[in-house]
């Protein structure tokens, strides 16, 4: 999300220009998206070429609301993600005002998703990076939430959570799980008129010196409680200028 105009193999020359170590790949980005087996194998070696690690492919959406649809929308996103040699794939809970209430019914629905999930993605290869999204319109919140369906379902070994920055803050969570963590996403909020309820993912920016959200503070409790993993730039604010990613390709 840091660079979108790119496409994939863009992405992997800046990538390499700049250092990293991995990449994160989406299905969202419009004709930049990861859309079928043959590029995602291209992709996959042309990054294996490279020495970078294809963390993740982003994201199963909406996974808590289980069903054929769903399980077939898995299992094709699942196979783009193995043939690029991805780590795991990204999942999103249902974000549109609904499901809003913790009733037995919805922590079922969540340790069924997950149980049909968790097949599909070990027949891959794959991890699953669950990724708890802050709003207040999203159906899951609280990475604790997250954290107790995978260990009731005993699904550690698959399952991880993903600790994104934005939505950590945005939900007012404290604990912060580094060794159930397998992804973390970074993105900074600087305008000093957006409340953390309000925030949205077009608020949404590069890290910078005025970062209201804590971006060093949680990266550096995330690490310290044993977190090793890579962390990915995750800005969605449309930027007026090519960004300082793109500017690396120059």
């Amino acid at each position: 999300m840091e660079s979108p105009a790119l496409t994939p193999d863009e992405l992997i020359d800046g990538a390499v220009k700049l250092g990293a170590v991995a990449i994160g790949l989406r299905n969202d980005v419009g004709d930049n998206s990861l859309k079928d087996v043959g590029t995602a194998r291209r992709v996959g070696a042309k990054a294996a070429d490279a020495g970078l690690e294809i963390r993740s492919v982003n994201a199963l959406y909406p996974f808590n609301v289980w069903s054929e649809e769903r399980a077939r929308q898995t299992e094709a996103l699942a196979a783009l993600a193995a043939a690029a040699g991805a780590t795991g794939l990204v999942m999103c809970p249902l974000n549109e005002g609904e499901m809003l209430e913790d009733t037995p019914e919805k922590a079922a629905g969540l340790r069924a998703a997950l149980s049909g999930i968790r097949p599909i993605l070990e027949s891959h290869g794959l991890e699953g990076f669950v990724e708890p999204l802050g709003f207040p319109v999203s159906s899951l919140r609280f990475k604790r939430e997250a954290l107790a369906a995978i260990d009731d379902i005993g699904a550690a070994d698959v399952f991880s959570l993903v600790h994104d920055t934005f939505h950590h803050r945005g939900a007012g969570e404290e604990q912060i799980f580094a060794g159930c963590t397998g992804l973390v996403h970074i993105s900074g909020l600087e305008d000093p008129a957006i409340s953390f309820t309000d925030m949205l993912d077009g608020h949404r920016v590069l890290v910078g010196p005025k970062d209201r959200l804590g971006n060093v503070e949680q990266l550096r409790r995330l690490y310290a409680d044993g977190y090793d993993g890579v962390v990915s730039f995750e800005p969605f604010a449309l930027q007026p200028a090519p960004s300082r990613f793109s500017q690396a390709l120059a």
